[in-house]
């Protein structure tokens, strides 16, 4: 998974299956981190980065 773009609040986002969006806090765009889901919802997950 790679970071895309940021968020109005500065945290990273990746697109994955079917434009399902991924949030991860402390990415940057271009960064491919491990992470781990922490949250899940309909059409979003929330992730922390376990290592960039």
């Amino acid at each position: 998974m790679t970071i895309e773009t940021l968020g109005d609040k500065g945290d990273g986002i990746a697109k994955i299956e079917r434009g399902y969006v991924v949030i991860v806090p402390d990415a940057e765009p271009g960064d491919e981190p491990t992470v781990e889901i922490t949250s899940v919802r309909e059409n979003v997950s929330f992730a922390e980065v376990i290592e960039k």
